[in-house]
């Protein structure tokens, strides 16, 4: 009897709508993913009158997409590959990148509903109104910051294999970006000594989290975009790229 091997494109769909059904049976995961930058946007409604609206708004997003790509997609696949998930498909007639392509846009789908969820409350809370071109190219300007945090997951689940590792990694990588950032964005890090001085601030503004909060504020402001902002839209291209090379030759789909 001859075997029947499916088209590529009708087993990435059958995965896709299973791994959408995964996100749906584990909601609440994905209510707290995004349940961080409402409470972050709710909570600096006072900020909008002194740093302005673009600030509120890029920062909450930038904490929303670091949550969904460490806490969200780095401990999903470091789990799924734990219980032998990805073992039993790469043995079914799936291609390979079906599998991660299929993860992959269910966390795009999340970075959207994200961005979009943002923007709505922005308004409706904050007062916050955009330019129509703006809100456009914000929305795109997230994917790509989404792209730097999901590779960086990928980063972290093709470093480490056990999934207790990769929970903690994920977990503190994301608080130290939060506390990094925050302050030293405020420039509550520099340090000035007798002779010398220590301004972390600088390096901030180009770390991942940094270049991505940039970028965002300057594609809600198009008018403020400047050569820093390109270079943070470069830096976080990069940043991409070579987490993602990385996670991706060092990934193995089993924990032996």
């Amino acid at each position: 009897m001859a075997t029947i091997v499916p088209k590529s494109s009708s087993a990435f769909f059958t995965l896709l709508r299973a791994d959408f059904a995964i996100l749906k049976a584990n909601r609440r995961s994905a209510v707290l993913a995004i349940a961080v930058p409402v409470i972050i946007l709710i909570s600096w409604k006072g900020l909008v009158p002194k740093f302005g609206g673009a600030y509120v708004l890029s920062g909450a997003i930038t904490f929303g997409l670091m949550a969904i790509g460490l806490m969200g997609y780095s401990i999903t696949v470091a789990r799924d590959r734990d219980k032998g998930i990805f073992q039993r498909l790469r043995v079914a007639p799936v291609p390979t990148w079906a599998i991660m392509a299929s993860r992959l846009t269910v966390q795009l789908f999340m970075i959207m509903v994200l961005s979009l969820l943002i923007f709505i409350l922005g308004n409706a809370n904050d007062g916050i109104t955009l330019q129509p071109k703006a809100y456009v190219f914000a929305f795109f300007v997230a994917i790509l910051g989404g792209a730097v945090y999901l590779a960086l997951g990928q980063l972290i689940v093709g470093l480490i294999k056990n999934p207790e590792t990769v929970n903690a990694t994920s977990r503190l990588v994301y608080m130290v970006f939060i506390l990094v950032g925050m302050l030293g964005e405020l420039k509550l890090l520099d340090f000035k000594g007798k002779n010398f001085e220590i301004r972390i601030s600088d390096y901030v503004h180009y770390s991942p989290y940094g270049a991505v909060k940039m970028m965002l504020a300057a594609s809600m402001a198009p008018d403020t975009w400047s050569r820093d902002t390109t270079t943070a839209l470069l830096l976080s291209i990069g940043y991409a790229v070579i987490f993602a090379a990385i996670g991706i030759k060092m990934f193995k789909w089993n924990t032996k």
